[in-house]
């Protein structure tokens, strides 16, 4: 299975927060990296691939574009959520993968033509029309995207775990390549996103706390 590291941006820096409370989100001065300068936290850990938010541009109050190319280039594919509101969007660049998410995506997901679609969920639904995450996987069957990332934003950076059976149901909805992220706490956890046939996962505080081993996130792959 893939491993993704997680990777938010914000004025210029590399920032972590909880649960998709972007205010709160401070600088990632602790973990395996000396610097929360993207490029440079890229290039001291060296992960394999990359998921990057660009948290300026979903919220419109800037962009890392540049920022975003140079680590693209750095590994070995990178998927980038930069808040698309249209097919116009998408970032062309090295490696670059673009990330479309039901956030900020639109209603009409049918306009898109390749990328990865981002589902992203709070409380449970998928925000915000509110839906049940395996109704919208169900509705992507007949999306023209590559494939899927099940992104659970209230568990992001809490380490809160996993439900094994809420993975299968997802799974079965989608025949396509499935992704996940989101609390994502131990290696018992990576084994069960696997189980389930899941093709990747997404982390980032499981590898700063030193409890997923860094060079599973250097070789892209776990499991």
């Amino acid at each position: 299975m893939k491993l993704f590291l997680a990777m938010d941006l914000r004025q210029n820096l590399v920032v972590h927060g909880k649960s998709g409370q972007r205010a709160t989100y401070k600088p990632l001065d602790w973990g395996f990296s000396p610097t929360a300068e993207p490029l440079g936290f890229i290039k001291a850990i060296r992960p394999g691939f990359l998921y990057i938010a660009d948290l300026d541009r979903i919220e419109g109050t800037g962009s890392h574009d540049a920022i975003v190319r140079q680590c693209a280039r750095e590994v070995g594919c990178c998927f980038v959520d930069r808040g698309c509101h249209s097919p116009s969007d998408f970032l062309e660049g090295e490696n670059i993968v673009n990330i479309v998410g039901t956030e900020t995506g639109g209603r009409n997901m049918s306009r898109y033509h390749g990328g990865v679609l981002s589902i992203d969920v709070k409380d449970g639904l998928v925000i915000p029309c509110g839906k049940e995450p395996v109704d919208v996987l169900a509705s992507a069957q007949n999306w023209d995207f590559d494939g899927a990332v099940l992104l659970n934003v209230s568990a992001v950076g809490t380490e809160q775990g996993i439900d094994p059976q809420l993975l299968e149901k997802m799974r079965s909805a989608y025949d396509r390549q499935l992704f996940y992220g989101g609390g994502v706490a131990t290696v018992s956890d990576l084994e069960i996103i696997s189980h389930s046939g899941f093709d990747g996962a997404i982390i980032s505080t499981a590898l700063h706390r030193g409890i997923v081993p860094i060079e599973w996130i250097r070789r892209g792959s776990c499991c």
